[in-house]
């Protein structure tokens, strides 16, 4: 607990030491390259809020494996570089069409794709992060051919790196490496993956489809929620493998007022026919506190920053500002920017949805006993979050049905930080995890949900499934997600 405390606070904190001009120089010939290669990619890659990873950061920060950047030099987690080395071998020997110097090439040609993704300044040379990445890429991609589904069945093998544990331990190997592989500070961008494939199969569709059986496999494998087996998956709308389960999980909500709706709507003047922003912006203490919250937040590193002058100088800046990942301090101004130009019309008539944070105490709901003890029955459903509502003819709380193993915590977790990094709207993921948190208490909660079957408990015991939701932390900022206030509402007011 304490290294990862001391190596978080040294390595996600720091800047690497480096005189001003050389810094001028740097930046500039990024930007210039940027601005000339026009690349487009977010910012996907983020670290851990502080606050987030405080309580428990071994949720976090990997134990076993780095990939990428960002933990990569970590001297504890480096001496497993020898089985990654092992990968890359078995990956040109088995594969002989892989000429691995072609693909050292390539990754360095698309360095700068490549160092968009991350939202830290990478300060190594474009040759060592083509290697890194070759060599981090390689040993995740074996790990996920585990996966690969052939007609209609996942076949999990023991993983090819487990020759590094006697046979007895294995199964806690296998797990120290899958909750690794999905912790958000150690994600790799997919299109590294599919460039491999790319050198491996006879066309890109192939290797596309190759790439979606194993990504669809693990999914299945790691999620603790079912959703549409029928979703298929586009390896290329997705920037890794946290992201791609977030996608899967949870759906899209129509009324999250995102950015790219609002640019298109015209309210009272703020947006022109063309979609750029008019000169009048309203309230001035908003404005100015948006504009300082965006320099600070393009202050913290190259990526954000490249991206941030880049669209400033030739792209539109309002639409800009909606994608910008600079967290709750940013959006929230711009929407109660946006709300203050509406019609008093459309807010009564609700035609201009913003999404006002919600006071604490519109999140407070009575545990499963009480709840149980009032008559509410619970009853699981298949489908993913949206299925959650309370019927109140009946008295039936439906949720989503759940189940939960030794690796599910350090999933839950990122995957609310990863949503904290990137949704503008609501944060709908942290909302449920608060929604369960607040109607688990005891041991007593966790069993009547494990025997309605909403929870299903490979764990130990109940009081670690108890331990799991009472140790969530709340969501980095609050929200309003419409479905599940509604069923909040209804359940309270029952």
């Amino acid at each position: 607990m304490a290294r990862n405390q001391q190596y978080y606070s040294n390595t996600c904190s720091r800047r690497p030491p480096i005189e001003e001009k050389e810094w001028v120089i740097k930046i500039r010939n990024t930007i210039e390259r940027a601005i000339r290669e026009d690349v487009h990619t977010s910012v996907s890659v983020f670290c851990v809020p502080k606050h987030l990873q405080s309580s428990k950061p071994e949720a976090y920060i990997p134990q076993l494996f780095a990939l990428g950047p960002y933990h990569h030099w970590d001297s504890q987690l480096y001496d497993m570089q020898r089985y990654k080395l092992a990968t890359l071998k078995r990956t040109q020997t088995e594969f002989h069409n892989i000429n691995l110097q072609h693909l050292i090439d390539d990754f360095h040609n698309n360095q700068q794709i490549i160092r968009s993704h991350y939202h830290r300044y990478l300060d190594i040379t474009g040759e060592t992060l083509a290697w890194l990445m070759a060599i981090d890429a390689s040993f995740l991609l074996e790990f996920l051919r585990n996966y690969a589904e052939v007609e209609g069945k996942t076949y999990r093998r023991v993983p090819s790196m487990s020759h590094m544990v006697d046979s007895k331990r294995i199964k806690l190997a296998y797990n120290l490496i899958l909750r690794d592989v999905v912790m958000l500070e150690n994600q790799i961008p997919l299109f590294l993956l599919r460039k491999i494939m790319r050198f491996q199969c006879s066309s890109e569709e192939e290797a596309d489809t190759e790439l979606s059986k194993m990504l669809m496999g693990f999914v299945k494998e790691v999620s603790p929620f079912k959703f549409l087996e029928s979703r298929c998956i586009d390896v290329k709308e997705h920037s890794h493998l946290l992201g791609l389960i977030y996608y899967m999980i949870v759906p899209r909500d129509e009324e999250d007022g995102d950015i790219e709706e609002m640019e298109v709507h015209d309210h009272d003047g703020l947006i022109d026919s063309d979609h750029e922003p008019v000169k009048e912006f309203g309230d001035e203490g908003y404005a100015k506190q948006l504009f300082t919250s965006a320099w600070s937040s393009v202050a913290q590193g190259e990526g954000a920053a490249v991206h941030f002058v880049k669209k400033v100088l030739i792209g539109k800046p309002v639409k800009f500002l909606g994608k910008l990942p600079l967290g709750s301090v940013l959006r929230v101004p711009l929407r109660l920017m946006l709300q203050s130009k509406a019609s008093d019309k459309e807010k009564e008539d609700g035609s201009f949805s913003v999404c006002k944070p919600p006071l604490v105490e519109e999140i407070s709901v009575p545990s499963v006993t009480e709840l149980v003890q009032a008559g509410v029955t619970f009853l699981p459903t298949k489908r993913d979050l949206t299925s959650i509502k309370f019927d109140t003819k009946t008295a039936t709380f439906y949720l989503p049905e759940v189940t939960l193993d030794c690796n599910t915590e350090v999933l839950l977790r990122n995957l609310v930080a990863y949503e904290s990094s990137v949704e503008l709207g609501p944060v709908i993921f942290s909302r449920y995890t608060e929604l369960i948190n607040g109607i688990i208490d005891t041991t007593e909660d966790v069993k009547l949900l494990r025997e309605c079957k909403v929870i299903k408990n490979r764990m130990k015991s109940d009081q670690e499934v108890a331990d799991l939701w009472n140790e969530m932390m709340k969501s980095v900022r609050l929200t309003k997600v419409k479905f599940l206030d509604e069923a909040l509402e209804d359940l309270n007011k029952y």
